[in-house]
């Protein structure tokens, strides 16, 4: 399985998922709630696409599908930057930046 496969991608993805899901439940205020859901929301749409896929594909080469991933990579980034504010259990702060770091070096194309 290569780097780059979509079964790679979905392993990123749902470990993203969960990620940010933890970070959701720990964030005090409703503004960063929002933040979390609405890039939870993305990664399950992207998710929810590649589960519609054959496994047979699950080797090819990953391309982001949903337009609404596309754009949360943006806010991934930001999230990336302001992460220590963000999260506030160092355990999930650090699991989520290695999540962060794998989602955003997926493919573009």
């Amino acid at each position: 399985m290569s780097n780059d496969s979509i079964a790679q991608a979905v392993k990123v993805l749902e470990g993203l998922s969960a990620g940010l899901d933890e970070a959701y439940w720990e964030a005090s205020t409703i503004e960063r709630k929002d933040f979390f859901y609405d890039i939870i929301s993305a990664v399950n749409s992207e998710l929810s696409e590649i589960g519609k896929l054959s496994v047979l594909d699950h080797d090819l080469v990953y391309e982001p599908i949903t337009v609404e991933f596309r754009a949360a990579r943006t806010k991934l980034s930001k999230l990336r930057k302001v992460l220590d504010e963000f999260v506030v259990r160092s355990a999930t702060a650090s699991r989520l930046e290695s999540l962060i770091n794998d989602a955003v070096s997926l493919p573009l194309r």
